[in-house]
């Protein structure tokens, strides 16, 4: 009798414990990288250390997040000051599903550089081939932490942070969630301007290996220069980190406006919840697929892999390029099926008079 009772109360724990999962897998889980840490100080300035900054700043954040947005989980790689492998940033971003990636560092120049305590400005990069020299240099600096790892050649199958050569890897990589990624990066910069104040240094693109290791869409925030003396004092205040942290959160905030959280449904099944509001062409609501980003127009078809008839539209600097129009979503659901086996990555988008509709 004892051992039925007993084998009766483990099943209302795993029961339990089972139900308790359920109602959190469907959180939307957002994963916050706070840069560098422990025996990697990242960036110095005259008194203050990135990897404090980005600490400060991902806490911060992360309190912002549960404080004011229901159904979704916050995960960080690191919530102390420890030293963590890119790939093990990676891998807990990975086993949590992360549905989004934020890595917070701060920008600094070369001690060499004339312009080291000048320069200023905040800029978000998302995961692509570094397109100046300059971005280069920023992903050169930020990959070099796996320096610091044992035998980093053979962990990164060779790859050499200081190599020009290696990033040509990006190359083959920037498409992968580009569409999420510049959606979020776009918000977080105009947010750096209006919230925080800060300098206006774009959007762009380069070669980081957190993020390139990372399943999910993802970005990598540079706050500001610390070796601005100016900068320094504004990352380093508690006010300037509050302000950092607002303008990412509100970012955040309108980026998962876009998703059903509730069921943690992507654009795909937020257009088939507001299914009943377009029928047909007479309210000007039409559904397309949207498959590529690029940076400059596109000039060669054979990139669109056979598919006719192609649009594009502009979003900011950024050409968005669709497939097919329809009113109908069961038929934009049977494009996305033909589409996503050439481009994985593809979802359903709305226009309304000339004009996306989110």
């Amino acid at each position: 009798m004892r051992q039925i009772n007993i084998y009766i109360t483990t099943f209302i724990i795993l029961t339990f414990l089972a139900l308790s999962f359920s109602v959190n897998a469907n959180d939307f889980v957002v994963v916050l990288d706070a840069g560098h840490g422990g025996k990697d100080y990242g960036a110095l300035g005259v008194s203050a250390r990135e990897k404090d900054i980005n600490l400060s700043v991902a806490k911060l954040l992360g309190q912002m997040i549960n404080d004011n947005i229901n159904n979704v989980k916050v995960v960080y790689t690191r919530d102390d000051d420890r030293f963590l492998t890119l790939q093990k940033r990676a891998q807990i971003a990975n086993e949590a599903n992360g549905d989004l990636f934020i890595s917070i560092h701060t920008n600094s120049l070369d001690k060499r550089n004339k312009k080291r305590k000048t320069i200023a400005g905040a800029s978000v990069y998302t995961l692509g081939l570094h397109r100046t020299d300059e971005n280069l240099e920023v992903a050169k600096r930020e990959n070099a932490v796996i320096e610091l790892e044992e035998d980093y050649s053979t962990s990164y199958s060779g790859f050499d942070p200081n190599s020009a050569e290696s990033y040509i890897i990006f190359e083959l990589n920037q498409n992968k969630h580009l569409e999420q990624s510049v959606e979020l990066a776009s918000a977080i910069q105009q947010q750096f301007i209006t919230t925080a104040g800060r300098k206006n240094r774009g959007v762009r693109q380069a070669g980081f290996l957190v993020l390139a290791e990372t399943s999910m869409p993802g970005v990598l925030v540079e706050l500001d220069f610390i070796c601005n003396p100016t900068q320094e004092k504004f990352l380093a205040s508690k006010s300037g980190q509050k302000k950092l942290a607002k303008a990412i959160f509100n970012a955040f905030k309108e980026y998962i406006s876009h998703y059903n959280i509730d069921s943690k449904a992507k654009d795909i099944k937020l257009a088939q919840n507001n299914d009943n509001l377009t029928t047909s062409d007479d309210g000007n609501i039409v559904y397309k697929i949207q498959f590529m980003s690029a940076s400059k127009k596109v000039g060669s078809k054979k990139l669109f892999k056979g598919l006719d008839p192609i649009d594009f539209y502009k979003d900011g600097a950024t050409y968005k390029y669709t497939y097919g129009r329809t009113a109908s979503m069961q038929d934009a659901q049977k494009m996305l099926q033909k589409v996503r086996e050439k481009f994985p990555d593809a979802f359903i988008i709305k226009f309304q008079n000339g004009k996306r509709i989110k």
